[in-house]
C-alpha cells in the first residue's frame, strides 16, 4: 500500500471510530457517575423519622426536585432512625448494590465520617444534606447555623424584655450535642446576642439532643437557681424543647417564662398555638431539597459544582455550599409560614386556650 492508499485507510477508521461515538452518544465527562439522559441511582439517606420533618417534608420534596431535574433517575430511600450505626450500614449496604451518588443527612456528624470515607474510596459523590457531615464530602446544603442561633437569642431578648427588665433573673441555656459543629455554631450565635445581655444562670450539652436528658438538665437548674426566678429558657431545637416545656410546667415556672427552640416541627407549633413555647425557626424545606437534587444530578453527571459559600467540616477543606435562610416563626406569622408552604393545614392551627399564656412577640429579619 503507498502513502496515499495508506492516508485512506487511516482516514477512513477515523471516520468510522467518529461514526461510533456518534451512535453511542457522547462519552461522559471525567469522574461521571452516569447521565441525566440514561439515569442512575442516588442514595438518599435520612436521619429520623418520627414527629421530624424528615421523612415526612424532606424526602417527598428531594424526589421531586430528583424527578423533576433527572426523569431516569431512581431514588433509593433508607432512614436511621437515630441510629447511628444502622445509617453506616445503610450506606454501607447501597455502595455495594452500585450506588454512586449520596445525599446524606447524617445522624452523628462525626460518626459517619468512615462511611463517607469508604464511599469516596468506591468513586462515590456524597452530598451532604442539613447537618455538616465529617468525611471528603462533595457538596453541602442547610442554612446558616450561626443565624439561627442569632435568632433564637434575639426572640429570646424581645420576649424576656416584655415582661420586665432583662435583668431580674437568670436564664437557662440548653444547647444541642457537642459532637455536632452545626450546634456548635448555633450556641455561638446565641452566645453572640445573649452574652451581656441576660444572666446565664446554668448552661448544658445535650448528646444526641436527647428530649430526656434535656428535661432532666432544666430540672436541675429550675432546683438550683429557683423556678420562680428563671426569666428564660433557651433550648436549641424543638425536640429538646418539648421535654423541656413538660418540667416547665412540672416544676411551676412562673407563667408566660420564653421558651425557645428550633426545627418548627408540627408539635412545637402547636405549643407556640397553645403558648407553651414562645417561637421556634423554620427552615424551609422546597428551597433546600432542590439545592440538594441540583448538587447530586450535577455531581453524578460529572459537572463541577459551585455553591453561595464554601465550608469546611473539619476533614475537607473549601467545600461548595447552598445556604437557605431560616426563618422565625411565633404566634403571629404561623399562617404565613408554615402553614402557607404545607407543615401544617389550616384546620390543625388552634387557638390559644383562654387564660395566661407566654408573650407573643412581633421579630422582624
Amino acid at each position: 500500500m503507498g502513502r496515499q492508499g495508506f492516508r485512506f485507510a487511516v482516514a477512513g477508521v477515523f471516520l468510522i471510530s467518529l461514526i461510533g461515538l456518534a451512535a453511542c452518544g457522547a462519552p461522559r465527562p471525567l469522574g461521571a457517575v452516569g447521565t441525566v439522559r440514561e439515569g442512575f441511582r442516588i442514595g438518599l439517606l435520612l436521619p429520623e423519622k418520627g414527629d421530624s420533618r424528615y421523612d415526612k417534608y424532606d424526602r417527598p420534596s428531594i424526589t421531586k426536585a430528583l424527578a423533576a431535574l433527572c426523569p431516569r433517575c431512581e431514588v433509593v430511600y433508607a432512614n436511621a432512625e437515630r441510629d447511628h450505626i444502622r445509617q453506616e450500614r445503610q450506606m454501607d449496604a447501597m455502595l455495594s448494590e452500585g450506588i454512586k451518588v449520596f445525599i446524606l443527612g447524617a445522624v452523628d456528624v462525626k460518626a459517619i465520617a468512615s462511611a463517607v470515607a469508604r464511599a469516596k474510596f468506591h468513586g462515590a459523590k456524597v452530598v451532604a444534606y442539613d447537618r455538616l457531615a465529617n468525611g471528603p464530602i462533595d457538596a453541602y446544603v442547610s442554612y446558616d447555623d450561626h443565624q439561627i442561633g442569632r435568632m433564637q437569642g434575639q426572640a429570646l431578648l424581645e420576649a424576656i424584655r416584655a415582661g420586665g427588665d432583662l435583668r431580674r433573673g437568670p436564664i437557662v441555656m440548653i444547647n444541642g450535642s457537642p459532637a455536632d459543629r452545626a450546634a456548635a455554631d448555633v450556641k455561638a450565635g446565641a452566645h453572640a446576642v445573649l452574652d451581656g445581655q441576660v444572666t446565664i444562670g446554668r448552661e448544658y450539652d445535650i448528646p444526641s439532643r436527647s428530649p430526656e436528658t434535656a428535661a432532666a438538665a432544666a430540672a436541675n437548674a429550675f432546683t438550683v437557681l429557683g423556678a420562680q426566678k428563671v426569666v428564660g429558657v433557651y433550648v436549641a431545637d424543638d425536640r429538646m424543647a418539648a421535654g423541656v416545656a413538660a418540667i416547665m410546667v412540672r416544676a411551676r415556672l412562673s407563667p408566660g417564662t420564653p421558651l425557645t427552640g428550633e426545627g418548627a416541627e408540627v408539635s412545637a407549633i402547636q405549643r407556640i398555638l397553645n403558648g407553651a413555647q414562645t417561637m421556634t425557626v423554620y427552615k424551609p424545606v422546597a428551597p433546600e431539597a432542590g439545592n440538594a437534587a441540583r448538587l447530586a444530578v450535577d455531581l453524578g453527571s460529572g459537572r463541577i459544582v459551585y455553591g453561595t459559600a464554601t465550608v469546611v467540616n473539619g476533614t475537607t477543606v473549601a467545600i461548595p455550599a447552598m445556604i437557605t435562610p431560616p426563618v422565625v416563626v411565633t404566634s403571629a406569622n404561623v399562617i404565613a409560614t408554615v402553614v402557607k408552604d404545607g407543615l401544617l393545614t389550616p384546620g390543625e392551627v388552634v387557638r390559644r386556650p383562654a387564660g395566661p399564656a407566654r408573650p407573643s412577640m412581633s421579630v422582624t429579619h
